[in-house]
């Protein structure tokens, strides 16, 4: 087993946008990395695609790779894990993306002290600009930790959190991008109710989110309420939207949906 050898399983959407992005934007040479999925054609695209290792089977993967990444949909990943369970060495480390899977249950289908690391990516790290919460079990160490972070930064953000907050991770973050779609969709919509043209509106919105996420970034230690408050003039245009808004309930809309979302989540995970 080589040590800088690094394994994914599952080149669905997520999966194929980790490998890429730990050869194109991490640099990882792509003879050290093996990929494997069910469906071979797949595989075979997306190792020619990066120059990678396209694996026969998982038995190649696990006996080559000490990092796996596992990509594969929450429902599938019993049944894999419990067929790598005699493939595993001491040392390994298991890093899974699978929604409501936890470190528990991963490490139960595992030999006694492996090494798992638990992911909440967001669809935006398709692009490399998402963000993933990540939670290490016990037997991590915080060099293994980080060193799978590197890795990571190819998709966005990384931030560490407990795993209990991985509920909230996935009401919060995993859904996020729903919550601003649908803003953007209806202030599309707007703009074409005050006379716009539904192409240009939507040029509008798209830079009006990006620009004003511009500035959070670059003003993080400013609260969003100040940078608000400084485009609202009093008996101003943006007052009474504000006002509108206010008394339509989107706080608490908002508020309800996230929560909602997050208590989905520990539903399904009890499920």
């Amino acid at each position: 087993m080589n040590s800088e050898k690094i394994g994914l399983i599952g080149c669905g959407a997520m999966g194929s946008a980790l490998a890429k992005g730990i050869v194109k934007r991490v640099g990882i040479d792509p003879a050290l990395v093996y990929l494997y999925d069910l469906n071979r054609d797949r595989v075979e695209e997306l190792a020619l695609e990066l120059n990678a290792v396209g694996a026969d089977n998982l038995e190649e993967l696990i006996t080559q790779c000490r990092q796996v990444f596992i990509a594969v949909k929450p429902q599938d990943i019993e049944s894999l894990l419990y067929s790598i369970k005699d493939l595993v060495h001491k040392g390994q480390i298991f890093a899974s993306i699978a929604a409501g899977i936890t470190i528990s249950f991963i490490e139960s289908c595992l030999p006694p002290s492996s090494k798992v690391i638990r992911l909440m990516p967001n669809t935006p790290c398709l692009l490399g600009e998402g963000s993933i919460a990540i939670s290490a079990g016990d037997n991590v160490t915080p060099e293994e930790r980080e060193h799978i972070e590197k890795l990571l930064k190819s998709m966005g953000l990384t931030i560490r959190i407990p795993e209990y907050l991985m509920d909230a991770a996935t009401g919060l973050s995993g859904t996020g991008p729903a919550y601003v779609f649908l803003f953007i969709e209806t202030m599309i919509d707007a703009g074409v109710a005050v006379g716009f043209r539904r192409d240009v509106a939507s040029e509008m919105v798209v830079q009006n989110v990006i620009g004003s996420a511009r500035m959070l970034q670059e003003n993080n230690k400013q609260p969003p309420a100040e940078l608000r408050n400084s485009v609202t003039s009093p008996a101003g245009t943006t007052t009474a939207a504000m006002h509108v808004l206010e008394e339509s309930g989107f706080r608490s809309c908002l508020l309800k949906s996230v929560i909602a979302a997050t208590n989905q989540a520990e539903k399904l995970r009890r499920g």
